[in-house]
């Protein structure tokens, strides 16, 4: 994750913005959804704020924030952005004690997501924007996917030749093995150890690579570099210092790449992962109504919209378009995207015993 900064942004007000959806400045019931749901926004107004616990940057969100906040001026946005552990952390002891918490919890950490749900900290709520919503993307119309985010690698275009930018898995682990001392303590990705997200990228993987252990030790042969921040290893890769990044979360890193000319993006075509923010209701919130119309708007078209050209994080939605999106991934990569499901079947590597059994093969491995 990108270094975070801990912010609470309250916008309760309607804010000025260019009116690119409708003519009016805020919504009564949106178009297509059930009538009763007018009792949600009612619900809502008298609620008078959500609480929303994040891992999405606040400089990433804030275009959410300020539509919403047009759509719903008496809903103030409470907006907490900090690291995975940090916001699990905070939310599970917060509900232990019975006091005030998130009415939202949104995440990148889809396993530590679908393990508070599976463990009934999770209102069911049918969104009415469920249908749009990938199948897999969906877990117990409960706990939803709402990024398209894939894993990515990045390099240093100076000093990494265009041949070289690995095409498929094999070719990274070729890539290594053969060019130990360009390589040697210049290679970056997650520290598995510290980032839920880089542990659950690393795990897929092994789902996907036959040779993945291979691979591992082609990491070790080069003593590659780990950190726990997205940012960190891009300023890495465009100063020289580390060369290339592997399982990078790419919407961060293309978002650096139109700015930076040292930094190439590269997606493989034997398979690729894609990560999904994933997001779900406190059944025991304060503000149920509000946090309805959060995850609704959220999953919305409209929401997907500035998820993906103003956050550009890719949106899920097929029906989006724009460069951030699912459909424009897929027209590039085709069926060797594989989507991370929300699914209990993230928390195959949350028992105790296979992490520490992974962490450990891992580690000898990728002995220098």
């Amino acid at each position: 994750m990108l270094h975070k900064r801990r912010l609470s942004l309250a916008l309760g007000l309607a804010l000025a913005l260019p009116v690119t959806f409708s003519g009016v400045a805020h919504a009564d019931t949106p178009a297509g959804y059930p009538a009763d749901y007018a009792k949600v926004i009612e619900g809502a107004k008298k609620e008078g704020k959500v609480v929303i616990y994040s891992t999405t940057d606040s400089k990433a969100a804030e275009a959410l924030i300020k539509d919403f906040s047009a759509l719903y001026p008496a809903v103030k946005v409470e907006y907490n952005d900090m690291n995975s552990t940090e916001a699990y952390n905070r939310f599970i002891s917060e509900a232990a004690a019975g006091g005030a918490t998130a009415d939202v919890m949104w995440s990148a950490s889809m396993d530590l997501q679908v393990k508070l749900a599976a463990e009934g900290y999770a209102l069911p709520y049918k969104s009415p924007e469920a249908a749009a919503v990938p199948a897999w993307a969906n877990w117990k119309d409960t706990a939803y996917g709402t990024t398209f985010e894939p894993a990515a690698i990045v390099y240093n275009k100076r000093l990494v030749a265009e041949s070289e930018v690995p095409t498929s898995h094999a070719e990274f682990t070729r890539l290594l093995a053969s060019k130990q001392d360009k390589f040697k303590n210049k290679v970056t990705t997650y520290d598995i150890e510290k980032s839920g997200v880089g542990f659950s990228l690393m795990t897929y993987d092994l789902k996907y690579n036959p040779q993945f252990w291979d691979f591992a030790k082609a990491m070790g042969g080069v003593a590659a570099r780990v950190q726990s921040s997205t940012g960190t290893m891009l300023e890495r890769i465009s100063s020289g210092e580390n060369l290339i990044g592997y399982n990078i979360l790419g919407p961060y890193a293309l978002v650096r790449a139109k700015k930076d000319p040292s930094i190439g993006v590269a997606f493989t075509k034997d398979y690729n992962l894609v990560l999904s923010r994933v997001i779900f209701i406190n059944k025991a919130g304060k503000n149920t109504n509000a946090a309805k119309l959060w995850v609704d708007y959220i999953l919305s078209k409209r929401g997907q919209t500035i998820i993906a050209n103003d956050a550009q994080l890719f949106a899920i939605r097929s029906d989006v378009s724009g460069a951030t999106t699912s459909a424009e991934l897929t027209k590039q990569l085709g069926a060797a995207l594989k989507p991370m499901p929300v699914s209990t079947e993230l928390l195959e590597y949350l028992d105790q015993k296979k992490r520490l059994d992974f962490l450990k093969q891992w580690k000898e491995a990728t002995k220098k």
